[in-house]
Order: C-alpha cells, then structure tokens, then sequence
C-alpha cells in the first residue's frame, strides 16, 4: 500500500534519525514519480527531515526556513495526510510545536510523526527489524549522522547543478 522509500523514510526518522538519509530517500522517489511538482507533498516531508537536520545541528536559520515550507506545502496538500497513514491535525500540531521551538531556539528534541495506520507501523517495525535497526530508538544520534553532510560525496550534486545553470543560460 505505501512505496518502500516512504517506508524506509519512516524507519529512518524514527529508528536511527538519520534525516539526511531520510532526505536522500524521499528526494530520489520524488524525482522519480512527481519532479516536475515543487508542490509535492513528497517534498513537504523531504523538507520536514532537512529542518530535523539543520535544528538537530543549532541551525536555526535553516531549520526555521525548511519547516516553514515544508508546513505550508502540509497545508497545502492536507487532504492527503490521511493517506500517508498520519493524523492530520496531531502532524500540525507537533509542526507548530517545532516552529515555535525553533523560534525560541530551543535545542533539539527528538519526536514521532504522528501514525494513525497500525498496518504502517506495523510494516515500519519489520522493515526496522529487517535492517537492524530500533523502532522508535531513544539513543542520541552519532555524529556520522549528525553531520552526514560533511561527508558523503557531492561530485553528482555539483554536475546536475552545473548541468541546470548552463540549460538555464541556453534559455536566455
């Protein structure tokens, strides 16, 4: 019933809360089924794992800019919340919770999407046991994960950038 990347999207935020992985996921299912629409509600949950990120990291800015696009693309497609097997108005709810804590910069403080469909849950907590992982983990992230950006390799984010800029100019 639900794609695997959401699946493991899920696993991720609430196993080992590896946002960025969360985000890499999501990202490329996007691309795959809906690219072409920034009004995706896959991008207001890339969005929601790139704010967990930043804030996760003290940065305030980021984490601030990300949730609120990530909230109004929630709002804008809310309709389908129910779908995605979440509460509409618990997903709300904690997203004015964490708004209002970055606001304050408040540190980090890890939270659970809210999951309405037992079968999801039930099918994340296989999935988790599948890959080794916690089902709603308490431990602290590593830092690996904490600062996965400073790491990975950015040679084919760089050559799609440089890819988009030069169509952009042939345009012009």
């Amino acid at each position: 019933m639900y794609p695997k990347p959401y699946l493991l999207y899920l696993v991720h935020f609430h196993a080992d809360r590896d946002y960025f992985e969360c985000h890499e996921i999501l990202e490329e299912y996007w691309k795959e089924v809906d690219a072409a629409n920034k009004q995706s509600i896959w991008v207001a949950f890339i969005l929601l794992a790139v704010s967990c990120y930043h804030h996760r990291r003290g940065n305030f800015a980021g984490a601030s800019k990300t949730l609120k696009k990530s909230y109004s693309l929630f709002k804008q497609n809310q309709n389908d919340v129910p779908s995605f097997g979440l509460d509409p108005s618990l997903l709300f709810s904690l997203l004015d919770g964490m708004i209002a804590n970055i606001k304050n910069k408040t540190a980090y403080e890890m939270m659970y999407l809210p999951i309405q469909d037992h079968n999801l849950e039930k099918q994340c907590q296989e999935l988790c046991s599948e890959l080794g992982l916690c089902w709603k983990q308490t431990k602290t992230a590593v830092y690996d994960i904490i600062h996965r950006h400073l790491t990975r390799d950015r040679s084919m984010v760089i050559k799609e950038r440089d890819a988009a800029k030069e169509a952009k100019k042939r345009k012009e």
